[in-house]
């Protein structure tokens, strides 16, 4: 008689252990079975079948990239190439330098298993382009769409088989990759960013935000541990102050006031330039806080014995306490950048076009008024933002498990 697999018997271990251990748990465990059963069928009976999703296939391209011309669209799917590749050549270059995987020395894998792997992680990302192509339909964006993933494949590939040595000069390629592609969307007649909107501003504000504040809010953090005192303030004062204003008052500040800051006879900067120098002047407090957190949970036995043996404090802060600091906050500083990617809604206060209100819009159109579709408009976009904020979610949490966080 043949045993069932250890595999198999250990889920139902597990099932009834955790699931069913009482009576009380049983019944729990039916009844949320029940709950989540329901709202299940219903969201799929609203996906697949009562859910109007005219309003959405008709305004497609309105929601992804809002007033762009559409004769300058080209340009978004060469940086859409652009960013693709330079962050899969980063990715594999990094990889095979062991530092974003240390892991991958030892237990490389084959090559399948490893893009099973990406693939896995990548889902949602697949999920939501896959949405858009069944939304409309086009023969060219779909041919567009694999040509792009095969160069995202190809260069990760690449950048998993360079020499080690030259790993990071690969990974610093990636990302020139991806900076040029802000500048083939700008420079050369392109179209500046105060007329974006929809999905591509929402992504650059966050992109951007995330990018810019990471660095200035490590400088805070150190500024506000330092020895001098004039830094040590300002650093503080800053920090305290930022953090006391909500983000909505800073946007319309950034809005109003910038503007008279700027000298006499220069450029005033676009609403989505202030718009970015809000969301950098937020963001960069709270990460200041959160990474100042990380430096004071580094012993400072550690800061001492590098010091004794000879190197100087600067080397001591990037070589000894940084790595240690920035690996221990990684959770926290993910989850603000999300919450940043979230808030950048919040610019449709000072009159920007970003997703979400562009999804508000479209039902006042002349073909769509009256017909109450906030829903299908509202669900679209939290979609989108949903898979922004899961990716980043599951990348932090499987760089956590490659460096052993909450693990001894």
């Amino acid at each position: 008689m043949s045993r069932p697999p250890v595999a198999h018997t250990s889920r139902l271990r597990w099932i009834r252990t955790n699931l069913f251990s009482t009576w009380y748990n049983s019944s729990l465990t039916i009844a949320f079975a029940l709950l989540l059963g329901f709202v299940a069928y219903r969201g799929l009976q609203f996906v697949f079948v009562t859910g109007r999703w005219e309003i959405i296939r008709r305004n497609l391209t309105l929601l992804l990239i809002g007033l762009f011309p559409r004769d300058e669209s080209w340009r978004v799917w060469a940086a859409l190439f652009l960013v693709t590749a330079g962050v899969a050549i980063a990715t594999g270059a990094l990889r095979r330098r062991a530092l974003v995987d240390p892991d991958a020395a030892q237990h490389p894998g084959s090559p399948v298993r490893r893009l099973i792997d990406a693939l896995r992680r990548i889902a949602p990302v697949i999920l939501l382009v896959v949405t858009l192509l069944s939304l409309r339909p086009d023969p060219v964006a779909a041919v567009l769409v694999a040509a792009i993933a095969g160069a995202a494949l190809v260069s990760w590939r690449v950048g998993c088989t360079v020499p080690p040595r030259l790993a990071r000069m690969v990974a610093a390629a990636g990302v020139a990759l991806v900076l040029s592609a802000l500048v083939l969307l700008t420079a050369f007649g392109g179209v500046g960013w105060d007329r974006w909107g929809g999905l591509l501003l929402t992504m650059f504000l966050a992109v951007a935000g995330i990018l810019l504040s990471f660095p200035i809010g490590v400088l805070l953090a150190v500024g506000r541990r330092s020895n001098l005192p004039v830094v040590r303030v300002v650093s503080t004062g800053y920090i305290e102050l930022i953090r006391g204003v909500p983000l909505i008052t800073l946007l319309f500040m950034a809005f109003f006031v910038i503007g008279f800051l700027v000298p006499p006879g220069t450029g005033r900067p676009s609403g989505v330039t202030r718009a970015l120098i809000a969301f950098v002047m937020f963001t960069s407090a709270y990460v200041a806080e959160i990474v100042r957190g990380g430096l004071q949970s580094v012993p400072r036995e550690q800061t001492e014995a590098a010091l004794a043996v000879g190197l100087r404090p600067i080397m001591t802060l990037r070589l000894i306490v940084l790595p240690q600091a920035l690996r221990s906050v990684i959770p926290a500083l993910v989850g603000q950048f999300i919450s940043l990617f979230k808030d950048t809604s919040l610019v449709v206060a000072i009159g920007l076009t970003e997703l979400l209100r562009v999804a508000q819009v479209l039902t006042s159109q002349g073909d769509f008024r009256g017909q109450q579709l906030q829903a299908e408009t509202l669900v679209f976009a939290s979609f989108i933002y949903w898979v922004g904020s899961y990716t980043m979610s599951r990348e932090s949490q499987r760089l956590e498990g490659r460096l052993g966080i909450g693990t001894r």
